[in-house]
């Protein structure tokens, strides 16, 4: 991958995840299934950029910010199963 192209991707996830936060502090009901979307693909766009300009903290981080959204997704979609049975 491009390294301009790695980074405009980077910035992408990195403020995916910034409206995510902000969205959380701001939303008077959260969408969880919103904010763990966007946490999911900026992690995932960041993880894409890391691959180019690796750094090991901050890919660690990120496959665990990826993990917790995807709890938080899980979560949202068997609490809407219950709810609706």
């Amino acid at each position: 991958m491009n390294p301009v192209l790695a980074d405009v991707i980077g910035l992408l996830g990195s403020a995916m995840m910034v409206v995510a936060y902000a969205y959380s502090n701001m939303a008077k009901d959260l969408n969880f299934l919103f904010f763990n979307i966007l946490n999911l693909v900026g992690s995932l766009l960041l993880i894409a950029s890391l691959t180019v300009h690796f750094n090991l903290a901050s890919m660690l981080l990120e496959v665990v910010w990826a993990i917790i959204a995807l709890l938080g997704l899980v979560k949202v979609w068997t609490q809407r199963g219950k709810t609706k049975a």
